[in-house]
């Protein structure tokens, strides 16, 4: 199949067979290392140790917003002015003496706003072992998704800076109980549980089942030509109606799809 033909087109062949056999046909024809460049979790694959890994993507997430040529080259520099470990260089940051991310800045987050995310991170990591340590205190198996560990996660690492907490730090941290779709969050997660060409699955305390679909512009579109959604307004009850119906497509990992159905929604819409 053609995946650069347009969209109207695609949903003509698409109507002539079942949903999941369209998608998993899309799948298996799909160029996974070259769209890997053009997307986010391009940066934490270039890390081999895990809690580099980990840092680097949480990093890459949270600004993964707007176009992919803007917010690429902001999480380029300020992971090149971390150094060869991100972890390590959080584990030792002493902001009155360092001051590596002058003149930065990206839409929301002013320069304060990062240096004081890189504050939250060294204080998080000096109290815990990893970001998916503080995680998991906030997930319970008896939970039916990762709503109520993402509330908890983001409302405790806004809590690290209490005093510090403007608005550009704060839109890198949505809160679910606010209805937002929490992209980025569920993005980061996804990158982090699942294991495949694309992402690293170095999480093992959260089941695949439990994720949430990364709700952006791109799933949405598609995903309403696809039938997988009736909402019109992209926000959590949207992502979780999208993640219903991929579970009825694979009960076990219904996010195997995200990155291929992101990425040609991308490729289209480009057109």
């Amino acid at each position: 199949m053609n995946l650069h033909r347009d969209l109207d087109t695609t949903y003509s062949f698409m109507n002539l067979c079942p949903v999941k056999s369209f998608i998993e046909k899309t799948c298996r024809g799909f160029d996974y290392s070259r769209r890997l460049l053009n997307d986010p979790v391009e940066f934490p694959h270039r890390y081999r140790r895990k809690k580099d890994m980990e840092i680097a993507g949480f990093i890459a997430a949270l600004f993964a917003y707007g176009r992919v040529e803007l917010f690429k080259p902001v999480i380029e520099k300020i992971l090149k002015r971390m150094g060869s470990s991100p972890h390590d260089f959080l584990l030792h940051f002493k902001p009155s003496r360092q001051r590596p991310f002058e003149g930065l800045y990206y839409r929301f987050q002013k320069e304060e706003d990062i240096i004081n995310l890189i504050r939250m991170l060294s204080i998080l990591l000096q109290r815990h072992n990893s970001l998916e340590d503080v995680f998991c205190r906030f997930y319970s198996p008896e939970d039916e998704d990762t709503l109520n560990a993402i509330e908890g996660f983001s409302r405790y690492c806004l809590s690290l800076l209490d005093n510090k907490l403007t608005a550009g730090l704060r839109q890198l941290f949505p809160l679910p109980s606010a209805g937002s779709a929490c992209k980025r969050m569920n993005l980061f997660l996804r990158w982090m549980v699942r294991k495949d060409e694309i992402d690293l699955g170095i999480w093992k305390g959260i089941p695949k089942n439990k994720l949430i679909v990364p709700l952006d512009v791109h799933i949405a579109r598609i995903s309403k030509r696809l039938g997988l959604t009736k909402r019109k307004t992209p926000d959590m009850k949207m992502a979780k109606e999208i993640t219903s119906a991929l579970k009825r497509l694979d009960p076990e990992d219904p996010l195997k799809y995200d990155f291929v159905l992101c990425h040609t929604g991308m490729m289209n819409s480009d057109k």
